[in-house]
């Protein structure tokens, strides 16, 4: 398999802190790659090394199969386009403006692919408003459209949909969908939106304290992210004891609902809440979330 990023055994040290530590990653050419972890895990550590405004403490890290410690990174970097925590835009310009800079940046002949940029990323009816009058979402397909001026076949979003209202989300993601499928971009999206990003993920790579916990495809994830039922009773202690006594794993949700995981004994059940007066008042079946999962895997608090 051909892989567009991957990371081996990455060290980088803050002090006596680690950011990363013996991190290895891949990202398969073609994927949208979903990273997931907490809020000072270590994914923006990774994508500023990636991106080469860091240097790692020890380890090697590689865009299509050139080693961050050879001549032709740099080459290799240019098939790569970032928007890392904010997108970098200038406030006074147009979108048309801020895409004619960064074509000077990167020395490109002409403007002629500005205004397939600008349709692409939903801004070419923009004209000549100016950058800071934007929406925040608008702001966000800015730094996109800057991101591909370079037409890269990596790109790397750091969280995309943070602060985006609804409509926001969905334009970000068809914009992502977008370029991954017909241009054939692979994407690397660093996020702890869950829900948002399990519509768009073909990979996922979850980091915990600069620690890649696991990776896997989506298909993976779907099996892994184990069936459970939701009970509704009118005892949620007597349901609690009487789960504890079978051995059987739960979650408790409400005063009134509990997720128990995995197969269990239906009738079992009922008969023994029932000889304590407490009755099943409804019952469905449903798949654990992503988050969920997740906080499984990592254990400890809800992700931020």
């Amino acid at each position: 398999m051909e892989y567009a990023l991957t990371a081996n055994h990455l060290m980088k040290k803050y002090g006596r802190s680690n950011a990363l530590d013996n991190f290895s990653m891949q990202v398969p050419k073609g994927a949208i790659y979903g990273f997931v972890g907490k809020n000072g895990a270590g994914k923006t550590t990774l994508i500023r090394l990636a991106c080469g405004l860091q240097s790692p403490t020890s380890g090697t890290f590689t865009l299509y199969g050139v080693k961050n410690t050879q001549k032709g990174i740099r080459k290799a970097r240019r098939r790569m386009g970032a928007v890392v925590e904010a997108p970098s835009i200038y406030l006074d310009l147009s979108a048309a403006d801020n895409l004619k800079q960064q074509y000077h940046v990167l020395g490109l002949p002409s403007f002629d692919g500005i205004p397939e940029l600008l349709k692409l990323t939903g801004l070419n009816d923009t004209g000549k408003k100016k950058a800071k009058d934007f929406s925040l979402g608008m702001r966000q397909r800015l730094g996109i459209a800057i991101a591909l001026a370079g037409r890269p076949d990596l790109l790397i979003l750091d969280e995309p949909a943070n602060g985006l209202d609804p409509q926001g989300i969905i334009e970000i993601r068809e914009l992502i969908l977008r370029l991954n499928r017909e241009q054939q971009i692979t994407v690397l999206i660093s996020s702890h939106i869950l829900d948002e990003l399990s519509r768009l993920a073909t990979h996922y790579g979850f980091i915990d304290k600069g620690h890649m916990v696991k990776e896997m495809t989506a298909k993976e994830l779907k099996a892994a992210c184990r069936k459970c039922t939701r009970l509704t009773v009118t005892a949620t202690a007597i349901l609690v004891r009487t789960l504890d006594r079978m051995g059987l794993e739960y979650e408790v949700i409400s005063d009134t609902q509990t997720d128990i995981y995995g197969e269990f004994p239906l009738t079992e059940l009922t008969l023994a809440l029932a000889k304590e007066h407490c009755s099943i008042l409804s019952l469905h079946e449903h798949d654990e979330s992503l988050e969920n999962y997740y906080i499984n895997l990592v254990g400890g608090d809800k992700y931020e």
